[in-house]
């Protein structure tokens, strides 16, 4: 099913690949089972978040899908992210509308998902679903990666996958700094494909 849709639908953006596509979209398939809802943390024009979507009306699931992102682009850097591979990521880069989100899926004649708009910071767990079944988080920055993690820990549920992009991407190195960290006095391990870090949770 998902090499069909891969193959079906074009990416509307740069910001992801068919290789990385292909695996978020098979760890969330795998996390249908488990109880929860779906959480994607920066979704910029949607390309991830429309295949997420055709995934779950393909299948017939009755999770609902929520997406977050400040829709005011990057924030500023802090020391976690500095390299000199990641000069072309300022402040305000990689700006999406949430009109234009929602304008991609009313283009594919999809289901918006759930959309909050705010600096993952800013977020509290009112924003959260209750259970979180899958998660992708694709902040590009530590403090974006360590909120996120903080946000959705007491709401994974057991069995849940946790999706970090770019956890491999020397132009983003805050990323794995921000994972490594929560990870490493929890115990968890993680597994790597391409340039996506991800998480399966036994016992949260």
């Amino acid at each position: 099913m998902i090499p069909e849709l891969l193959d079906k639908y074009p990416l509307i953006s740069d910001q992801v690949d068919r290789r990385e596509l292909r695996v978020v979209l098979e760890q969330l398939y795998r996390s249908l089972d488990v109880e929860g809802d779906i959480v994607e943390l920066g979704c910029y024009q949607g390309t991830s978040s429309l295949f997420i979507r055709r995934v779950l009306d393909k299948t017939g699931s009755s999770k609902v899908f929520h997406v977050y992102d400040s829709f005011e682009g990057l924030p500023e850097k802090r020391a976690q992210d500095q390299s000199a591979a990641g000069d072309q990521f300022v402040a305000g880069e990689l700006r999406a509308t949430k009109k234009q989100l929602i304008d991609q899926f009313k283009k594919a004649g999809l289901t918006p998902p759930i959309i909050h708009k705010g600096w993952f910071e800013s977020l509290t767990l009112q924003d959260i679903p209750d259970s979180i079944a899958f998660a992708f988080l694709d902040g590009d920055y530590y403090s974006s990666i360590r909120a996120s993690l903080h946000l959705i820990e007491s709401r994974m549920a057991p069995g849940g996958i946790i999706v970090v992009d770019d956890y491999r991407s020397e132009a983003l190195p805050g990323v794995a700094r921000a994972l490594d960290e929560w990870m490493r006095p929890r115990g968890l391990d993680i597994h790597v494909e391409a340039s996506l870090g991800i998480v399966h949770l036994s016992n949260v």
